[in-house]
């Protein structure tokens, strides 16, 4: 039954996307020309590598906060690194970004496994110091592009097959998690903490070390988007991506991926990240103000959680069905 519930659920998102499309076209025609979703895909692709991560946290059950401060940290310090070796090499760059990304993942996971503290504590506590820290390290100060070299900032912009690197690699992403999430040990494993932590330690998994492993990949893929932000807008600064976790964890939601955590698909994840691109890019083709934007995600979301419920409910009845007739 679980394994219908998902697929219904991302044709129905699916459909509101392509109807979001059909709506914009109607108002400019270009807003469905190739080149111009190509640029809504790449505009939405950070938001889709963030949203795969948090996917991997809540379906252990736990929340990343920190995810933005993470990216806006990490953004920072690679920019700093850039003004002050320019000839470092990007891929360099790139694995100091993920590597530091990892390490914040990393504490998170450490006070959630070792210290049982509830992660929304943990990643409100984290996602504040990671915001300090930025201020410590940069005085407060921008990095501007002037500054940094030309390869630093042309890297995620430069195109291969008609698409940045930037989009290349949140379809990366996504190929790899599709294959981690059904395919390997780890897939398996967290998909069985989220859905039932007490019966995965009898088949030896270890709850707490999973929930570590997610916020590293959770830490590790906001990392790398940081130094891909930066490096695509030219810019670092202390509130860089403000707000952006609430976004990435609306797109989860609204994707399908429970808050309860055991229910949730790499298509559904990407699916809620690119209806918030295209909502975002479509509004004001169709001259809606985009503070809309926050009342239709806030719609969107109630009506998945509302979703989420309701499956809940049935897989229930279904069960209690089961029981009886088996006595």
């Amino acid at each position: 039954m679980l394994s219908r519930k998902i697929p219904v659920r991302e044709t129905i998102l699916a459909g509101a996307i392509g109807l979001l499309l059909i709506l914009a076209a109607s108002r400019f025609s270009g807003f469905v020309a190739p080149a111009n979703l190509a640029n809504v895909f790449n505009d939405t692709a950070p938001l889709i590598i963030l949203a795969l991560g948090q996917m991997v946290v809540i379906l252990t059950r736990c929340i990343d906060l920190s995810v933005a401060a993470n990216l806006a940290l990490t953004g920072m310090a690679v920019a700093m690194i850039n003004v002050a070796f320019p000839d470092l090499p990007i891929p360099v760059i790139i694995a100091i970004a993920i590597l530091l990304g990892g390490l914040m993942g990393a504490i998170n996971g450490i006070l959630v496994w070792k210290l049982s503290i509830p992660p929304i504590v943990v990643t409100l506590g984290t996602m504040t110091i990671f915001r300090g820290m930025i201020f410590l390290i940069s005085d407060g100060k921008w990095v501007n592009s002037h500054e940094m070299s030309a390869s630093f900032t042309g890297f995620p912009r430069a195109e291969i097959l008609g698409l940045p690197i930037l989009s290349w690699a949140a379809i990366v992403a996504v190929v790899i998690f599709a294959v981690v999430m059904s395919r390997t040990p780890l897939g398996r494993s967290i998909y069985a903490v989220g859905g039932n932590p007490h019966a995965a330690v009898y088949t030896g998994i270890n709850v707490g070390k999973t929930q570590f492993f997610a916020f590293v990949i959770s830490g590790a893929l906001a990392g790398l988007t940081g130094y891909l932000w930066v490096a695509r807008y030219a810019v670092a600064y202390v509130d860089i991506a403000g707000g952006f976790e609430l976004e990435v964890v609306a797109a989860c939601v609204i994707g399908g991926i429970s808050i309860a955590g055991g229910i949730g698909s790499v298509g559904g994840a990407v699916l809620g990240a690119l209806f918030l691109g295209v909502v975002k890019n479509a509004l004001p083709v169709v001259n809606i103000s985009p503070f809309w934007q926050l009342a239709i995600s806030g719609s969107a979301i109630l009506i998945a959680v509302a979703f989420n419920a309701s499956a809940g409910r049935t897989k229930g009845r279904i069960i209690l069905k089961s029981a009886e007739k088996s006595t």
